[in-house]
């Protein structure tokens, strides 16, 4: 079955950048929706962004397109979340999810398989 593993996470001062990815195993990742999830301390889980079938993108918010950008590698399976100008408030757990659906959702309850999840701290 698909598997999907986060990496790339760990501090940033504010202002810098980051790279996080999620490699998928087990499917072809072109099959389904994947997408990146962040859950800051003590707030609910927040969509931050897909990608579809197609390769087709969708976002949250026109700010977090300004902050965020995602991409994906057909060839090795990876899709990629860029985060760019980092602050504080984004200090949180990032996690791919993904489904086998053709609709892009905003709810974390409407995907089946996650990742394990990778820490982003940014200071200061």
């Amino acid at each position: 079955q698909m598997q999907l593993v986060e990496s790339g996470g760990g501090l940033v001062q504010a202002g810098g950048s980051l790279r996080l990815s999620c490699a998928a195993s087990g499917r072809t990742i072109t099959n389904w929706i994947t997408a990146w999830f962040r859950q800051a301390p003590g707030k609910a889980r927040e969509f931050v962004g897909a990608i579809d079938r197609s390769g087709g993108i969708e976002m949250n918010t026109d700010s977090v397109k300004g902050r965020f950008t995602i991409s994906r590698d057909n060839a090795n399976n990876t899709m990629y979340l860029q985060m760019n100008d980092r602050k504080p408030e984004g200090t949180a757990v990032y996690d791919c999810a993904a489904r086998y659906m053709p609709d892009v959702s905003g709810n974390s309850m409407e995907y089946e398989l996650w990742g394990q999840g990778t820490q982003v701290t940014v200071s200061s």
